[in-house]
Formats: C-alpha cells, structure tokens, sequence
C-alpha cells in the first residue's frame, strides 16, 4: 500500500486507553492507506456505534466502520466485553475486531478468538501486524469489503497510469505480458 490514499479507504475503529498506543495505531493504520478514529474506551466507542442506548452524535450508517480495533485491558469496559456486545448486536456483528494487548496471556486469547475476535495481536505493534490484519480484512467476502477492495484496484491502475505518462513509455507496455528475467548465479 503506497502513500497515496483514496476517499475510499478501508475506515478503522481505534479503541485504546492509552494516548501513547492509540498514536502508535493511528499512524500504523494512516501509514496502511487507512482512515482512523480513535476513542479512548470502550464506551465511547459503543457510543460511536450507536450500542448504548443513546443517539449518537453520527449516525453509525455515515461512521462506514470496516474493522474495530480494540486493546484488552480498559478500565471500565474491557476489550473482550466491547467484542461481546459488538458481536452480540445484529447491526454490527460482521465488522471484523481486533484485539490486543501488551501480555501474551494465552487464556485470554482463547477466550477472544471463541467469542468471534478476528485476531489478538500483542504489543507492541508492529506495521507487519496491521499489513496483515488488513490484507486479511481486504480479502473477506463481505460486499462492503469488495467495494474497498475494487476500489484500492482502482487506485492502484490511475497509480499506474500516472507512472506510464510521466515516463518514457508507452502504456501499451503494461498490456505486454512479463518476459521471463535471466536467473541470477547465486554463490
């Protein structure tokens, strides 16, 4: 994923406590091509998603969120309890959730991957790990998934396009299939 973003990009929930690790998300995520907001708990990020009862400041339609992203240990609310009620809502059960944090504690793992987690990453994270989540995010079969997916295709050829016309050549060259390159001794 280059530098150069779309409108459409894949749409990230942040949910940490943590001002430190919810920038270390947020620019992993910005980094990756992604629009990120964060919030600060679990509740808020309930409130966000229209889950708590109350009428949200947006409405979760105009949120378009493709994937939460939430650590472990909050006060308050833990990241397992917000996968919980995120799963348990038929409005939002299909939105992929992350969980992470910083202890590598084997039963708590389980418990999220049982509960419908789609990956426990621990800290700290690394810009592999978000790679991965979203290559993996990107290849779902939902149908909001395969319009991101059409859509960074999309970027990618106009990227593609811009390199043909600021070069020497032609864009009939990117027709031409891929000559086989010569192998190269290895020592």
């Amino acid at each position: 994923m280059g530098s150069d973003c779309s409108s459409a990009e894949l749409h990230v929930l942040a949910v940490d406590d943590s001002l430190v690790d919810r920038k270390v998300i947020e620019r992993l995520l910005k980094i990756s091509c992604c629009k990120v907001t964060t919030v600060e708990s679990g509740r808020r990020a309930l409130q966000l998603l229209g889950l708590d009862g109350e009428k949200s400041s947006v409405e979760f339609d105009e949120l378009n969120v493709n994937l939460i992203m939430t650590d472990y240990s909050m006060p308050e609310m833990t990241g397992y309890e917000l996968l919980k009620k995120i799963k348990g809502s038929s409005k939002l059960c299909k939105i992929p959730v992350v969980v992470m944090s910083s202890e590598k504690v084997m039963s708590r793992i389980d418990r999220c991957m049982e509960e419908g987690a789609e990956e426990f990453l621990v800290k700290p994270l690394k810009l592999t790990d978000v790679e991965r989540v979203i290559d993996f995010i990107l290849r779902g079969d939902d149908k909001n998934e395969k319009k991101i997916t059409t859509s960074l295709k999309r970027k990618t050829m106009m990227m593609h396009e811009d390199f043909d016309s600021s070069s020497s050549q032609s864009s009939s060259n990117w027709e031409q299939p891929f000559q086989k390159r010569p192998k190269i001794a290895q020592n």
